[in-house]
Protein backbone atom coordinates (compact mmCIF):
# COMPACT_ATOMS: atom_id res chain seq x y z
CA UNK A 1 0.00 0.00 0.00
CA UNK A 2 1.35 3.40 -1.01
CA UNK A 3 0.89 6.50 1.14
CA UNK A 4 2.38 9.89 1.97
CA UNK A 5 3.30 10.13 5.65
CA UNK A 6 3.10 13.95 5.70
CA UNK A 7 0.68 14.61 2.85
CA UNK A 8 0.18 18.29 3.79
CA UNK A 9 3.62 19.12 2.31
CA UNK A 10 2.26 18.31 -1.15
CA UNK A 11 0.41 21.64 -1.03
CA UNK A 12 3.82 23.22 -1.71
CA UNK A 13 3.51 21.88 -5.27
CA UNK A 14 1.01 24.69 -5.77
CA UNK A 15 3.97 27.08 -5.72
CA UNK A 16 5.23 25.68 -9.04
CA UNK A 17 2.61 27.25 -11.35
CA UNK A 18 2.75 30.48 -9.32
CA UNK A 19 6.52 30.72 -9.79
CA UNK A 20 6.19 30.01 -13.51
CA UNK A 21 3.63 32.80 -13.91
CA UNK A 22 5.82 35.24 -11.94
CA UNK A 23 8.86 34.31 -14.07
CA UNK A 24 6.97 34.86 -17.34
CA UNK A 25 5.58 38.21 -16.17
CA UNK A 26 9.03 39.27 -15.02
CA UNK A 27 10.55 38.33 -18.39
CA UNK A 28 7.88 40.30 -20.25
CA UNK A 29 8.42 43.33 -17.99
CA UNK A 30 12.22 43.16 -18.50
CA UNK A 31 11.77 42.95 -22.26
CA UNK A 32 9.58 46.08 -22.30
CA UNK A 33 12.09 48.01 -20.19
CA UNK A 34 14.95 47.06 -22.51
CA UNK A 35 12.94 48.21 -25.53
CA UNK A 36 12.59 51.62 -23.91
CA UNK A 37 16.37 52.02 -23.82
CA UNK A 38 16.58 52.49 -27.55
CA UNK A 39 17.56 50.62 -30.70
CA UNK A 40 17.28 46.84 -30.21
CA UNK A 41 20.61 46.19 -31.95
CA UNK A 42 22.40 48.65 -29.70
CA UNK A 43 20.76 47.21 -26.58
CA UNK A 44 21.83 43.73 -27.67
CA UNK A 45 25.44 44.87 -27.94
CA UNK A 46 25.24 46.50 -24.52
CA UNK A 47 24.00 43.25 -22.93
CA UNK A 48 26.23 40.93 -24.93
CA UNK A 49 27.32 39.03 -21.81
CA UNK A 50 23.80 38.17 -20.70
CA UNK A 51 22.26 34.80 -21.69
CA UNK A 52 18.49 34.52 -21.44
CA UNK A 53 18.78 30.76 -22.09
CA UNK A 54 20.87 30.33 -18.94
CA UNK A 55 18.26 32.37 -17.08
CA UNK A 56 15.57 29.92 -18.19
CA UNK A 57 17.78 26.94 -17.36
CA UNK A 58 18.49 28.17 -13.83
CA UNK A 59 14.83 28.89 -13.19
CA UNK A 60 13.76 25.47 -14.50
CA UNK A 61 16.27 23.69 -12.27
CA UNK A 62 15.09 25.65 -9.23
CA UNK A 63 11.40 24.94 -9.84
CA UNK A 64 12.08 21.25 -10.39
CA UNK A 65 14.10 21.16 -7.16
CA UNK A 66 11.20 22.75 -5.23
CA UNK A 67 8.82 20.11 -6.59
CA UNK A 68 11.17 17.29 -5.58
CA UNK A 69 11.67 18.80 -2.12
CA UNK A 70 7.90 18.98 -1.57
CA UNK A 71 7.54 15.30 -2.47
CA UNK A 72 10.52 14.42 -0.28
CA UNK A 73 9.07 16.25 2.74
CA UNK A 74 5.76 14.42 2.30
CA UNK A 75 7.78 11.19 2.70
CA UNK A 76 6.30 8.71 0.19
CA UNK A 77 6.06 5.26 1.77
CA UNK A 78 5.25 1.76 0.61
CA UNK A 79 3.87 -0.91 2.92
CA UNK A 80 6.18 -3.93 2.95
CA UNK A 81 4.70 -6.02 5.74
CA UNK A 82 1.07 -7.07 5.88
CA UNK A 83 -0.47 -8.92 8.79
CA UNK A 84 -3.89 -10.02 9.93
CA UNK A 85 -5.15 -7.82 12.74
CA UNK A 86 -8.29 -7.98 14.85
CA UNK A 87 -9.97 -4.95 16.30
CA UNK A 88 -13.29 -3.91 17.77
CA UNK A 89 -14.89 -0.89 16.18
CA UNK A 90 -18.13 0.85 15.33
CA UNK A 91 -19.03 2.12 11.88
CA UNK A 92 -19.62 5.87 11.67
CA UNK A 93 -20.66 7.93 8.66
CA UNK A 94 -20.16 11.70 8.78
CA UNK A 95 -22.68 13.43 6.49
CA UNK A 96 -21.70 17.04 5.69
CA UNK A 97 -24.14 19.54 4.20
CA UNK A 98 -22.51 21.38 1.26
CA UNK A 99 -25.55 23.39 0.13
CA UNK A 100 -25.05 27.10 -0.60
CA UNK A 101 -26.84 28.11 2.61
CA UNK A 102 -23.79 26.73 4.44
CA UNK A 103 -21.83 29.72 3.09
CA UNK A 104 -23.79 32.05 5.42
CA UNK A 105 -21.56 33.93 7.84
CA UNK A 106 -23.81 34.14 10.90
CA UNK A 107 -21.07 32.06 12.56
CA UNK A 108 -17.46 32.87 11.82
CA UNK A 109 -15.75 32.42 9.49
CA UNK A 110 -18.78 30.70 7.87
CA UNK A 111 -21.09 27.78 8.52
CA UNK A 112 -19.16 25.69 6.00
CA UNK A 113 -15.75 26.34 7.51
CA UNK A 114 -17.06 25.81 11.05
CA UNK A 115 -18.70 22.53 10.01
CA UNK A 116 -15.55 21.30 8.23
CA UNK A 117 -13.37 22.11 11.24
CA UNK A 118 -15.78 20.23 13.51
CA UNK A 119 -15.84 17.21 11.17
CA UNK A 120 -12.04 17.09 11.03
CA UNK A 121 -11.80 17.29 14.83
CA UNK A 122 -14.37 14.51 15.10
CA UNK A 123 -12.32 12.27 12.81
CA UNK A 124 -9.30 12.82 15.06
CA UNK A 125 -11.34 11.81 18.10
CA UNK A 126 -12.85 8.73 16.42
CA UNK A 127 -9.60 7.05 15.44
CA UNK A 128 -10.09 3.35 15.99
CA UNK A 129 -13.56 3.39 14.42
CA UNK A 130 -14.32 2.84 10.74
CA UNK A 131 -15.31 6.18 9.24
CA UNK A 132 -17.07 7.09 5.99
CA UNK A 133 -17.81 10.48 4.42
CA UNK A 134 -21.07 11.54 2.74
CA UNK A 135 -21.60 14.98 1.18
CA UNK A 136 -25.12 16.16 0.45
CA UNK A 137 -27.07 19.08 -0.94
CA UNK A 138 -29.86 18.42 -3.47
CA UNK A 139 -28.64 14.82 -3.51
CA UNK A 140 -26.27 12.74 -1.40
CA UNK A 141 -22.88 11.53 -2.60
CA UNK A 142 -20.64 8.83 -1.12
CA UNK A 143 -17.32 10.60 -0.90
CA UNK A 144 -15.47 7.88 1.03
CA UNK A 145 -16.66 4.38 2.04
CA UNK A 146 -16.07 3.05 5.55
CA UNK A 147 -12.35 2.85 6.22
CA UNK A 148 -9.64 3.49 8.79
CA UNK A 149 -7.73 5.74 6.37
CA UNK A 150 -8.13 8.88 8.45
CA UNK A 151 -5.76 10.93 6.29
CA UNK A 152 -8.03 10.39 3.29
CA UNK A 153 -11.04 11.41 5.39
CA UNK A 154 -9.28 14.65 6.28
CA UNK A 155 -8.54 15.43 2.63
CA UNK A 156 -12.15 14.85 1.56
CA UNK A 157 -13.45 17.07 4.34
CA UNK A 158 -10.95 19.86 3.67
CA UNK A 159 -11.91 19.99 -0.03
CA UNK A 160 -15.68 19.94 0.57
CA UNK A 161 -17.54 22.94 -0.88
CA UNK A 162 -20.88 23.74 -2.62
CA UNK A 163 -19.29 23.50 -6.09
CA UNK A 164 -19.11 19.70 -5.64
CA UNK A 165 -22.93 19.49 -5.66
CA UNK A 166 -24.59 19.81 -9.10
CA UNK A 167 -28.00 20.40 -7.50
CA UNK A 168 -28.86 22.48 -4.45
CA UNK A 169 -31.11 21.77 -1.48
CA UNK A 170 -30.75 19.93 1.81
CA UNK A 171 -31.70 16.31 1.07
CA UNK A 172 -31.09 14.83 4.51
CA UNK A 173 -33.27 11.79 3.77
CA UNK A 174 -31.02 10.97 0.79
CA UNK A 175 -28.00 11.08 3.10
CA UNK A 176 -29.74 8.64 5.47
CA UNK A 177 -30.63 6.32 2.56
CA UNK A 178 -27.07 6.37 1.24
CA UNK A 179 -25.60 5.66 4.67
CA UNK A 180 -27.89 2.67 5.17
CA UNK A 181 -26.92 1.23 1.79
CA UNK A 182 -23.21 1.75 2.54
CA UNK A 183 -23.10 -0.11 5.86
CA UNK A 184 -22.34 -3.83 5.82
CA UNK A 185 -25.56 -5.80 5.46
CA UNK A 186 -24.86 -7.86 8.59
CA UNK A 187 -24.23 -4.78 10.73
CA UNK A 188 -27.43 -4.15 12.70
CA UNK A 189 -26.29 -2.65 16.01
CA UNK A 190 -22.84 -1.09 15.62
CA UNK A 191 -23.40 1.93 13.39
CA UNK A 192 -24.02 5.66 13.64
CA UNK A 193 -24.64 8.61 11.34
CA UNK A 194 -23.55 12.15 12.27
CA UNK A 195 -25.39 14.75 10.16
CA UNK A 196 -23.82 18.24 10.12
CA UNK A 197 -26.19 20.80 8.60
CA UNK A 198 -28.19 24.00 9.05
CA UNK A 199 -31.34 21.95 8.37
CA UNK A 200 -32.70 24.44 5.86
CA UNK A 201 -34.98 23.35 2.98
CA UNK A 202 -35.16 19.79 4.29
CA UNK A 203 -37.50 17.32 2.60
CA UNK A 204 -40.64 16.18 4.43
CA UNK A 205 -39.58 12.53 4.58
CA UNK A 206 -36.57 13.22 6.82
CA UNK A 207 -38.12 12.37 10.20
CA UNK A 208 -39.89 9.26 8.85
CA UNK A 209 -36.67 8.00 7.26
CA UNK A 210 -34.77 8.59 10.50
CA UNK A 211 -37.30 6.45 12.40
CA UNK A 212 -37.09 3.66 9.81
CA UNK A 213 -33.28 3.73 9.84
CA UNK A 214 -33.25 3.56 13.64
CA UNK A 215 -35.44 0.45 13.53
CA UNK A 216 -32.62 -1.10 11.47
CA UNK A 217 -30.08 -0.29 14.21
CA UNK A 218 -28.79 3.10 13.00
CA UNK A 219 -28.24 5.85 15.58
CA UNK A 220 -28.51 9.34 14.13
CA UNK A 221 -26.89 12.43 15.63
CA UNK A 222 -27.75 15.94 14.47
CA UNK A 223 -25.19 18.74 14.62
CA UNK A 224 -26.64 22.15 13.83
CA UNK A 225 -24.43 24.90 12.47
CA UNK A 226 -25.67 28.48 12.24
CA UNK A 227 -27.97 30.69 14.30
CA UNK A 228 -31.73 30.94 14.56
CA UNK A 229 -31.40 34.66 13.75
CA UNK A 230 -29.82 33.57 10.48
CA UNK A 231 -27.48 35.20 7.99
CA UNK A 232 -27.29 36.24 4.34
CA UNK A 233 -25.87 33.84 1.75
CA UNK A 234 -22.91 35.39 -0.13
CA UNK A 235 -22.54 34.75 -3.85
CA UNK A 236 -20.07 35.86 -6.50
CA UNK A 237 -21.76 37.38 -9.55
CA UNK A 238 -18.49 37.55 -11.50
CA UNK A 239 -18.14 41.31 -11.22
CA UNK A 240 -18.78 41.81 -7.52
CA UNK A 241 -19.77 40.04 -4.34
CA UNK A 242 -23.46 40.03 -3.55
CA UNK A 243 -26.06 38.02 -1.62
CA UNK A 244 -28.58 35.46 -2.79
CA UNK A 245 -31.93 37.18 -3.46
CA UNK A 246 -35.54 36.15 -4.01
CA UNK A 247 -37.71 37.05 -7.02
CA UNK A 248 -38.34 40.53 -5.63
CA UNK A 249 -34.64 41.25 -5.25
CA UNK A 250 -34.69 41.02 -1.45
CA UNK A 251 -31.66 39.27 0.09
CA UNK A 252 -32.57 35.82 1.45
CA UNK A 253 -31.78 35.12 5.09
CA UNK A 254 -30.94 31.52 5.94
CA UNK A 255 -31.79 30.33 9.48
CA UNK A 256 -30.77 27.30 11.51
CA UNK A 257 -33.71 24.87 11.77
CA UNK A 258 -33.14 23.78 15.37
CA UNK A 259 -36.52 22.09 15.86
CA UNK A 260 -36.20 19.88 12.79
CA UNK A 261 -32.69 18.76 13.76
CA UNK A 262 -33.75 18.02 17.32
CA UNK A 263 -36.71 15.99 16.00
CA UNK A 264 -34.36 14.21 13.59
CA UNK A 265 -31.98 13.19 16.38
CA UNK A 266 -34.91 12.11 18.56
CA UNK A 267 -36.32 9.95 15.74
CA UNK A 268 -32.88 8.41 15.26
CA UNK A 269 -32.51 7.71 19.00
CA UNK A 270 -29.36 9.84 19.03
CA UNK A 271 -28.81 13.38 20.26
CA UNK A 272 -28.83 16.93 18.92
CA UNK A 273 -25.90 19.29 19.40
CA UNK A 274 -25.63 22.97 18.52
CA UNK A 275 -22.26 23.83 17.03
CA UNK A 276 -21.54 26.97 19.04
CA UNK A 277 -18.17 28.57 19.71
CA UNK A 278 -17.21 25.65 21.98
CA UNK A 279 -16.52 23.22 19.14
CA UNK A 280 -14.32 20.97 21.27
CA UNK A 281 -17.12 20.39 23.78
CA UNK A 282 -19.46 19.24 21.01
CA UNK A 283 -16.79 16.94 19.57
CA UNK A 284 -16.24 15.38 22.97
CA UNK A 285 -19.99 14.95 23.54
CA UNK A 286 -20.49 13.23 20.17
CA UNK A 287 -17.46 11.00 20.71
CA UNK A 288 -18.69 10.05 24.17
CA UNK A 289 -22.07 8.96 22.80
CA UNK A 290 -20.51 6.99 19.95
CA UNK A 291 -18.15 5.25 22.41
CA UNK A 292 -21.21 3.74 24.08
CA UNK A 293 -22.26 2.00 20.85
CA UNK A 294 -21.53 -1.73 20.97
CA UNK A 295 -18.38 -2.62 19.06
CA UNK A 296 -18.01 -5.57 16.77
CA UNK A 297 -14.87 -7.54 16.07
CA UNK A 298 -13.33 -7.02 12.67
CA UNK A 299 -10.51 -8.93 11.03
CA UNK A 300 -8.51 -7.36 8.28
CA UNK A 301 -5.14 -7.53 6.63
CA UNK A 302 -3.25 -4.38 7.46
CA UNK A 303 0.17 -3.00 6.70
CA UNK A 304 2.17 -2.76 9.92
CA UNK A 305 5.50 -1.60 8.48
CA UNK A 306 6.26 1.03 5.85
CA UNK A 307 9.49 1.76 4.00
CA UNK A 308 10.29 5.42 3.30
CA UNK A 309 11.51 6.66 -0.08
CA UNK A 310 12.00 10.39 0.57
CA UNK A 311 15.72 10.10 -0.18
CA UNK A 312 15.03 9.31 -3.86
CA UNK A 313 13.60 12.82 -4.19
CA UNK A 314 15.78 14.67 -1.67
CA UNK A 315 19.18 13.88 -3.22
CA UNK A 316 18.19 14.87 -6.79
CA UNK A 317 16.70 18.09 -5.39
CA UNK A 318 19.96 18.95 -3.61
CA UNK A 319 21.93 18.12 -6.77
CA UNK A 320 19.71 20.39 -8.89
CA UNK A 321 20.13 23.26 -6.41
CA UNK A 322 23.93 22.87 -6.54
CA UNK A 323 23.93 22.81 -10.35
CA UNK A 324 21.71 25.91 -10.43
CA UNK A 325 24.07 27.70 -8.03
CA UNK A 326 27.16 27.14 -10.18
CA UNK A 327 25.56 28.09 -13.49
CA UNK A 328 26.39 31.70 -14.34
CA UNK A 329 23.88 34.09 -15.90
CA UNK A 330 26.62 35.21 -18.29
CA UNK A 331 27.31 33.43 -21.54
CA UNK A 332 30.74 32.54 -22.81
CA UNK A 333 32.12 35.01 -25.30
CA UNK A 334 34.04 33.65 -28.26
CA UNK A 335 37.68 34.84 -28.53
CA UNK A 336 38.78 36.23 -31.86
Amino acid sequence: MFRFENIEFLYALGLVPVLIIVFLLSAAWRKRKLELLGNSGLVKKMTIGYSKYKDITKFSLLVLAIGLLAISLSNPQWGNKKEKVKAKASDVFIALDISRSMLAEDVRPSRMERAKKFAQNLVNHLKGERIGIILFAGNAYLQMPLTTDYSAAMLFLKSANPKLAPSQGTAISDAIDLAEKSFDEDNKHHKALVIITDGENHDQETITRAEEANENGLLIFGVGVGTEEGGLIPINTGRRNDYKRDNTGTPIKSKLNTKMLADLADAGDGAYFNLTDDTEAVVEAVRSRIDKIAKRELEARSFTNYASYFQYFLFPAILLILIEFFISYRRKLSMR
